[in-house]
């Protein structure tokens, strides 16, 4: 037992001890959440870096359509219309040069009041600015990526405040010193609709077959727009109302918008909770499953320890038992053999001294034999149709001698209309010896012997009783037990292996039958073996036998 404790016990403890530690630093210092949102910046930083690749992508195919500054006017405004033609994204297209710039603007929007206010504000300030730095503009563009620049703002369209990005690039066939600029400015209705929705479902998507945890939502909104009740510009599914867990301020292409992240129907924190209370749930749960087996495992070994106890046991027993009839028959035939005894009734005595011995060593020798072929799994029975009745009656026949030298009073009652069943002889026959022994051997002051056997409720049953020192009712679940004894010091003052009762137990068991006992300390028992009784002829009718 202390090596189950320094073995299992301190280290399985030691280990609760640690992950319960462990639980309370996460849930102290955040980690959780911390994981959390570092995992909500890269999907942000992920989604930023696709819509810049995007959005790079159509105005360099844009710019490849633009028209060289060298065309006439009107090649310039047909290449112009042809590129807002080609990209329907687009709202309005721009190129200037040293000899003025050329606006153009959707035709199918020019209708719109806020389009054409948008046209007339860009026309006004591109021509202003790029009249004063152009130069210098030329030479800031040259240094961005992709010799691209964006610049974006506020607008208006009919369904409120719009997004109005717009892309100042370089044409790559011409030098750098000619103060030449592109220009393309986003359609704010596709940015809102088309553009911003298909990436943010895009990535929750893949971020959805990715992992199999809370779904994500994601939203773009105006940077300047903070506080708990911000309003989405473009919203994934699953949105709904509050504000973002993490959000990033976009910059480069799309300045002035924020991406927000968060899980859809919960927060951080509340999956936080809800991950630290399954943790601490799992680790209590663990922790009664190692202290059960803890438990469990020294109930086994107190088991096998108690069992090593009682073979111990058995085998002082046994030796004992066997030492004491053969010692007998040692010194009884050593006397007959010097001739030291001279009268026959004398002889006749010592004779009968010489059997019972011998026969009380062959039962303890069947015993042990029939107990050690059980235990190996090699018993075999060999059943035939048998007159149950007559061999009980034989069996106690041999035995009455011996019941009435011990000064018993013995019942018999055997019915006279038992059929016939099939069972083993000499097994049903070992099965009474040992019961009728068991009865002989505990019955120290009332000496009194019951044999009875007849037929109930499609039965055979045998009853052996005596009125000697009884079973308490704690041990009568157990006495059918290998090895077992109860602690009775009359019990255990008495000679015995502890294999009687279980013998018989197997041996009604593999019958098809049970035994059962009625018991009380101090006045006796009864044990009750029944059998199935066999379709057979009835035997004929014998006369109850009764002695005393």
């Amino acid at each position: 037992m202390l090596t189950l404790g320094l073995a299992v016990l301190l280290p399985a403890a030691a280990l609760i001890f640690v992950n319960f530690l462990q639980l309370r630093s996460f849930d102290r210092d955040k980690l959780l959440e911390a994981a959390i949102h570092r995992d909500f910046q890269e999907v942000l930083a992920i989604t930023e870096k696709n819509m810049n690749k995007k959005a790079y992508a159509m105005v360099e195919e844009a710019r490849e359509m633009f028209p060289s500054p060298d065309s006439d006017a009107s090649e310039k405004e047909e290449k112009l219309d042809l590129v807002l033609a080609r990209s329907p994204w687009l709202t309005h297209a721009l190129l200037f040069d040293e000899k003025g710039y050329l606006l153009r603007s959707q035709p199918g929007q020019m209708q719109d009041k806020y389009v054409r206010d948008e046209h007339e504000r860009l026309a006004e300030s591109f021509r202003g600015w790029f009249n004063l730095d152009g130069k210098s503009l030329v030479g800031t563009i040259h240094k961005r990526p992709h010799q691209i620049y964006f610049y974006n703002g506020e607008t208006k369209r009919a369904d409120g405040p719009a997004f109005l990005a717009t892309a100042l690039f370089l044409l790559p066939q011409l030098s750098s010193d000619r103060v030449v600029i592109g220009v393309i400015a986003f359609d704010p209705c596709y940015l809102k609709n088309n553009f911003f929705p298909g990436i943010l479902e895009e990535q929750v998507n893949q971020k959805a077959n990715e992992q199999s945890g809370n779904p994500k939502a994601m939203m773009i909104y105006p940077a300047n727009s903070e506080g708990p009740d911000v309003r989405p510009m473009v919203a994934s599914a699953g949105w709904g109302d509050g504000k973002p867990e993490v959000m990033r301020k976009l910059d480069n292409v799309f300045g002035g918008l924020a991406l927000g992240i968060k899980f859809q129907g919960t927060s951080v924190e509340q999956l936080g909770e809800s991950w630290m209370h399954r943790s601490f749930l799992i680790l209590g749960i663990l922790s009664l499953l190692i202290v059960g087996g803890l438990v469990l495992t020294k109930h086994v070994v107190s088991k096998e320890m108690a069992l090593a106890r009682l073979k111990s046991d058995f085998v002082s027993n046994v030796s004992h038992e066997l030492r004491t009839p053969l010692a007998l028959i040692r010194l009884y035939a050593e006397t007959l053999e010097l001739g030291r005894i001279t009268t026959k009734e004398k002889k006749q005595q010592y004779y009968r001294i010489i059997r019972k011995e011998s026969e009380r060593l062959t039962a303890l020798i069947n015993n042990i034999l029939d107990f050690s072929r059980i235990e190996a799994g090699r018993k075999e029975y060999e059943f035939r149709e048998t007159d149950i009745a007559d061999l009980v009656r034989n069996t106690l026949d041999s035995y009455r001698y011996q019941i009435e030298q011990q000064g018993f009073a013995f019942q018999e009652s055997i019915d006279a209309n038992l059929p016939v069943v099939r069972v083993d002889r000499e097994a049903i026959a070992r099965a009474v010896v040992n019961l009728v022994n068991n009865a002989l051997k505990y019955s120290a002051e009332e000496k009194f012997l019951g044999v009875k056997l007849y037929s109930d409720n499609g039965a055979v049953k045998l009853e052996v009783e005596d009125r000697g020192i009884g079973i308490a009712r704690r041990d009568q679940s157990k006495i059918f037990e290998k090895f077992y004894r109860t602690g009775d010091p009359l019990v255990h003052n008495t000679k015995g292996s502890g294999l009687g009762l279980s013998l018989v137990r197997h041996i009604t068991e593999a019958h098809g039958g049970d035994i059962a006992v009625e018991s009380t300390p101090g006045k006796g028992s009864r044990f009750i073996l029944s059998m199935p009784l066999a379709a057979a002829a009835v035997s004929e009718p014998r006369a109850v036998a009764t002695g005393s």
